[in-house]
């Protein structure tokens, strides 16, 4: 999962960060409010964001990001407790909200509640500007027009979509697309390149070593 993280006070910004990362997360980290506005385009799967930050407050950031109607889960923390501040975070459309002081497990627990609802609760997932596809209907969409792809490209494409933001791994493929048969990485690489060149966009990422993932598109 690719994470903004905006906190301004360094030690904890810093802490945050090596844990996230220990834990498999890719994060980009800001201490000001317009710096992380400013590079919301960079397609994050989730916010974390610092109430009182200069510049552009977190509240602020996410009001901003409401009416340019790009929405992405976040989660709040902030030493605020009053309700009031609380109740606004909820009504801007925050998936969780955390008080300091916390431990940073809690925060991975948060995060991996948000990864598991985005992951069950959305049938239709956007991998590009212009190509989307249906969980349900098992169809990937060009600018809402049906693709035909053999049945085995789907069948990849639709185990990179139960999986998005997530690394899938060589097993996973030979396990759930060729039924355990006895196949090799390089030829579920190879099928995979095939597959990305029948594509008109590049949103297949290859993990070098590790297998191959898919990114949820968010527009700006």
């Amino acid at each position: 999962m690719k994470i903004l993280l905006l906190e301004d006070e360094l030690m904890l910004n810093t802490a945050i960060c090596e844990y996230l990362r220990n834990i498999g997360h890719m994060v980009e980290n800001f201490l000001d409010g317009k710096d992380a506005l400013d590079n919301i385009s960079n397609g994050y799967d989730l916010l974390i964001l610092d109430v009182n930050v200069p510049t552009i407050d977190g509240f602020e950031l996410l009001n901003e990001l409401n009416h340019k109607k790009i929405h992405i889960p976040t989660i709040f923390i902030s030493a605020q407790i009053d309700i009031e501040d609380i109740t606004k975070a909820y009504e801007l459309g925050c998936r969780e909200y955390i008080k300091k002081p916390f431990h940073l497990g809690e925060l991975g627990i948060k995060i991996n509640q948000i990864l598991k609802k985005e992951q069950n609760n959305t049938s239709h997932i956007r991998f590009s500007e212009n190509y989307s596809y249906s969980k349900d209907k098992q169809t990937l969409y060009f600018n809402g027009e049906p693709q035909n792809l053999t049945k085995k490209q789907l069948e990849i494409i639709h185990i990179l979509a139960l999986n998005i933001n997530m690394i899938v791994d060589f097993e996973r493929f030979r396990v759930d697309v060729w039924d355990a048969e006895n196949i090799d990485n390089p030829t579920i690489r190879a099928e995979i390149s095939r597959l990305k060149k029948a594509l008109k966009e590049d949103f297949i990422k290859n993990i070098r070593g590790l297998g191959y993932k898919i990114d949820r598109y968010y527009s700006v």
